[in-house]
């Protein structure tokens, strides 16, 4: 059975996408079968990993109002093991055609339901809102909600409203929803600020602050132009290197937390290091 984290934040450019993109790569080269879903209309993570939303027969959209199957949805990517239900601009639109749709808080997770057992891991990428697409992810995310914190000014403004859907969620849609934890992105150890805010955040979660920080990285931000995690990109880059450990860190709570994950430690460990095997 399938573990699923959501993704979120509704403040935009804190490293959301990145960050769904590259833990999923790296989990794919560790051996498990990863679904990345993709529900934010911009599309970002589906165009990180080289898809055109233009060429798409169907995206998230289309199963999320019922027209198709999700399992008709999904592509392979060029990574063994990574697949994604891409989205579309067509998204943007949703939500109004949403309201209208009897349990419409759950269409994620009742259109994940038929493919739990054919992933390790389900991630999804939550749009840089508070709206009805991140809700839905966060009720079909019953192992929990991965949080990246921006490691700059008013990082925590708008954490407590998101905290709040969270807990408004978890009342009245999804009991197992938790924090499952927080990234700190896009961190210059150059700077006092990054240095404060780091500190903040861990003073305000002290348990849930994973230790890997992500840095700020050129190469991180050059990898999606090119259609590649980082993993591919620039496997040696200061990135790749948060990021493969982060992957270690997602794995060992979720083994801790979560039995259902296969254990393929120290085999996935070695992988992430080398970069992936295929």
């Amino acid at each position: 059975m399938a573990i699923i984290y959501a993704f979120a934040n509704q403040k935009g450019g804190v490293g959301k996408t990145t960050t769904a993109v590259n833990v999923s790569a790296y989990l794919a080269a560790a051996g498990y079968r990863v679904l990345l879903v993709d529900i934010d209309p911009q599309a970002n993570a589906t165009s990180s990993l080289g898809l055109s939303v233009h060429d798409l027969p169907h995206s998230i959209y289309d199963a999320l109002i019922g027209a198709v199957p999700l399992a008709n949805v999904i592509q392979p990517t060029r990574r063994p093991r990574l697949t994604i239900a891409p989205s579309s601009p067509a998204l943007a639109g949703a939500e109004v055609e949403m309201v209208e749709i009897d349990g419409r808080e759950r269409l994620l997770a009742q259109a994940l339901t038929p493919l739990l057992r054919y992933h390790d891991f389900i991630l999804i990428d939550s749009p840089p809102s508070l709206g009805l697409l991140t809700v839905n992810g966060l009720a079909a995310a019953r192992n929990g909600v991965i949080i990246p914190v921006q490691c700059e000014y008013l990082a925590l403004e708008g954490l407590t409203r998101l905290l709040q859907t969270i807990q408004l969620v978890r009342e009245r849609l999804n009991p197992g929803l938790r924090i499952a934890g927080l990234v700190l992105t896009m961190y210059d150890a150059r700077t006092n600020l990054s240095q404060q805010v780091a500190a903040e955040v861990r003073r305000h979660f002290p348990r849930q602050v994973f230790e890997t920080v992500i840095p700020r990285n050129v190469r991180l931000g050059e990898a999606p132009s090119y259609g590649e995690p980082i993993l591919t990109y620039a496997p040696s880059s200061a990135g790749a290197l948060a990021y493969a450990a982060l992957t270690r860190e997602i794995i060992g709570r979720s083994l801790r937390f979560h039995t259902s994950v296969p254990d393929s430690s120290p085999v996935a460990d070695e992988k992430i290091r080398e970069g992936g095997a295929t």
